[in-house]
Parts: C-alpha cells; sequence; structure tokens
C-alpha cells in the first residue's frame, strides 16, 4: 500500500467511526426528548405500586381485619373534623 492509499483507508475508518457515533448520539438525545416515553414509563412504575401496594393491604386486611376498619374510623373522624373547623 502506498502512503495515499494508507490516508484515504484511515479516512474512511475514521468516517465509519464518526457516523456510528453520530448515530448513536442522535438516538440517546431522541429516547431523552421522547415525552410520551417517558410519562408512559412514570405511569407503569405508578401503575406497579399502587397494584403492589393494594396487594399489600389485601394481604394485611386479611390478617388483621380490625386495621382497615380502624384506618376507616380514623379518616372519618379527621374529615369530619375538616368540615366542622371550616
Amino acid at each position: 500500500m502506498t502512503d495515499g492509499e494508507t490516508t484515504q483507508e484511515e479516512l474512511r475508518r475514521e468516517i465509519e467511526r464518526s457516523r456510528a457515533e453520530l448515530g448513536a448520539t442522535v438516538e440517546a438525545l431522541s429516547h431523552k426528548a421522547d415525552v410520551k416515553a417517558h410519562a408512559r414509563e412514570k405511569l407503569d412504575q405508578a401503575k406497579t405500586q399502587v397494584t403492589h401496594g393494594a396487594h399489600t393491604v389485601q394481604t394485611q386486611a386479611r390478617e388483621r381485619p380490625a386495621v382497615p376498619f380502624a384506618a376507616a374510623i380514623a379518616l372519618s373522624l379527621v374529615a369530619l373534623w375538616l368540615i366542622r373547623r371550616r
């Protein structure tokens, strides 16, 4: 190979590497800017947490049925207090 061919081959490799880096950068930026996808991810996380919390509450209610009853009474008292306070 001559010096000119080596330089051309190096340039081709550099161009391909730059294209690959640019493609990865554009993909990362488009993912970061995708607000709908982020909102869906947050919604899915919230759904998972609510489902897990509901399952935990159901399990505790079965194990200790007085706890939900006491919580309902406490909530009712707080609501009544807030209503009378006005």
